[in-house]
């Protein structure tokens, strides 16, 4: 990966702007889950193709806290025309009875292109453009690389599919992304990444909507906590932070009564491309809120929370 000082961000603006334009002759479809990835290759599509664009935001029921909302607001701000779909009743069908990690994400990326096959029919789309980064297709695997985990928008992909995919973002990494970003003023350049089955692959076992709100309740304490210890300067924001649910159960104790609850793990790590990252020190004083708020919040569902003192490598950064 070229470093920071040899990456041209206008330049490479530029230039993908007017490889799309001689790519795209015709209608294109994008996904935009409102996450660094995938608003620039939104943004950039858009400025290449204007009207030929339909930008499509799933609401899978993975997203987190208020996060459908808060990402239409957004691209409507970037003038970016959006169509919700609301499809939680589908994953969760799809996905019933699903635990391995690998066979979640394949269900969630064959589904994910059937959701868009459907949206094409009713648009004409030609072209699938996705946000796909280098990290996601070394992960995925494929020739002489092993599979780390694959991504829904390259391993999940239906070998049958018809729309022609256009990755404008392909051999870039997460720090060059977010400095595209911020030269085309996003509001979600710094934020933190978040994955493309989102709390699906969080919410460790079985996918019920019970468990995963378990997890959104957990993550949106975990970043309000982390947010809030950054702003007053006990802690350095973690490049990326959030909360898991483990299928671990354990006997517990809700004031004098027996609880049996799961666990819930944070995780925060220090990271410049998320191909390796470091575990990060936060504060005890912090991790007894998170664990007092989480355990108060979701009572009878969870009486354990731990940390994550694991690097990347040996684990991953996610937690599946």
């Amino acid at each position: 990966m070229a470093g920071l000082e040899m990456f041209d961000a206008p330049e490479f603006i530029e230039e993908s702007i007017q490889q799309m334009k001689a790519t795209i002759d015709d209608v294109a479809i994008i996904a935009c889950s409102g996450g660094v990835d995938s608003t620039v290759a939104a943004v950039i599509a858009n400025k290449a193709v204007g009207n030929l664009l339909h930008c499509v935001y799933v609401d899978t029921g993975f997203m987190r806290k208020n996060e459908t909302e808060e990402i239409e607001a957004m691209l409507a701000e970037q003038g970016i025309n959006l169509i919700t779909v609301k499809a939680a009743d589908r994953y969760f069908e799809a996905l019933k009875g699903v635990t391995e990690p690998e066979h979640k994400r394949k269900v969630i990326g064959e589904l994910f292109i059937r959701i868009f096959e459907d949206e094409q029919k009713k648009c004409g789309a030609k072209y699938l453009v996705q946000g796909t980064i280098a990290p996601d297709w070394i992960e995925s695997g494929g020739g002489v690389r092993d599979t780390i985990k694959s991504h829904h928008n390259v391993g999940g992909l239906p070998e049958d599919m018809t729309l022609e995919v256009v990755e404008p973002l392909r051999e870039l990494y997460k720090d060059e992304v977010r400095e595209i970003a911020r030269e085309l003023n996003i509001v979600v350049a710094e934020r933190q990444p978040f994955p493309g089955p989102g709390l699906a692959v969080r919410t460790l076992g079985e996918l019920t909507p019970e468990r995963v709100e378990v997890v959104r309740e957990a993550c949106a304490i975990v970043e309000e906590e982390f947010e809030a210890g950054a702003a007053a300067g006990e802690m350095e924001l973690p490049w990326q932070y959030f909360a898991a649910l483990l299928p671990v159960r354990s006997v517990g104790v809700h004031g004098d009564v027996r609880a049996y609850g799961e666990t819930v793990v944070v995780r925060a790590v220090r990271s410049m491309d998320g191909m390796s990252a470091r575990y990060s020190e936060i504060p005890h004083s912090i991790l007894q809120k998170i664990s007092t708020r989480i355990t108060n919040t979701v009572k009878g569902a969870v009486n354990r929370v731990v940390y994550d003192i694991t690097h990347k490598p040996p684990g991953t950064i996610e937690w599946e």
